[in-house]
């Protein structure tokens, strides 16, 4: 997934997959030539690794407006690699941006994510056993805090993620938890799910709704959605998008997010 991250703002800092919403990072999509795949451009995330010898490059601008604050991303990078069969290694680097209203726009480095995605059941595509996979991730505190380009501290997340496709509808989702160990802070849980569909050979729509726990006491937890989908240009290549906003604690957490992208595949 998996992931493109938005910085906070100091006033509400956010958990780490909230901002997920923001670029959903994020918010790879492809069902040109691989049939459906997901992650980008949703927060929720997928099981399927990219191929053996193969990489999956998503390049991608994303952002999250709140009360008071616009966070995001500009530009994000995510490369997964398929270092063996059903096994991918994941990093994930962005250059972040934070504009608070009556402050000027702080623009920087970003927290670095890394990761890896083992699948270990394989979807039976005649019958109904979906594909299921653990991609633990560390986020890694890159970005500078105090300018909200970064959560200032580490933090680990453990998921599993499962995806079943019957002809044209693709549905994914899971969750798990984020280790959180920073003082005056706590682990949380936080998970997905999403439904696409195909529309011809280039064109796959579809939306997802998704929850991220609270890190403190003081923060709300947060439930969102977003509508998005990808458009193949070639069969190696194609555009990713999504458009999507909080449904608890709107002001606080997402009144509106984006994500554009483009992903290659190599």
């Amino acid at each position: 997934m998996s992931s493109t991250r938005h910085p906070e703002s100091a006033a509400y800092r956010a958990p780490p997959h909230a901002r997920f919403v923001k670029a959903a990072l994020a918010f790879g999509a492809c069902l040109v030539c691989h049939g459906a795949l997901a992650g980008p451009p949703f927060v929720t995330d997928d099981p399927e690794p990219v191929e053996r010898g193969h990489f999956e490059i998503d390049a991608a601008a994303s952002g999250t407006v709140r009360a008071g604050s616009h966070s995001g991303t500009l530009p994000g990078l995510e490369i997964n690699y398929g270092l063996v069969e059903n096994l991918q290694l994941n990093a994930t680097v962005g250059m972040a941006f934070m504009h608070e209203t009556g402050d000027r726009t702080h623009y920087g480095f970003g927290d670095t994510e890394l990761g890896a995605k083992y699948r270990f059941i394989t979807e039976d595509e005649a019958g109904w056993r979906p594909q299921v996979a653990f991609a633990p991730s560390v986020t890694l505190a890159s970005g500078n805090d105090h300018l909200g380009l970064g959560d200032g501290h580490a933090h680990v997340l453990l998921p599993l993620w499962t995806q079943k496709t019957i002809g044209n509808w693709t549905t994914f989702g899971g969750g798990g938890y984020v280790v959180n160990r920073h003082a005056g802070q706590k682990g949380y849980w936080t998970g997905g799910w999403a439904v696409l569909r195909k529309f011809g050979e280039r064109l796959q729509l579809g939306g997802e709704v998704f929850y991220t726990g609270a890190a403190t006491k003081d923060d709300p937890s947060a439930i969102g959605f977003n509508l998005g989908g990808t458009y193949g240009l070639t069969e190696h290549d194609r555009i990713l998008f999504s458009v999507g906003r909080g449904l608890t604690h709107v002001s606080d957490t997402n009144r509106f997010s984006y994500y554009v992208g483009y992903q290659l595949d190599l």
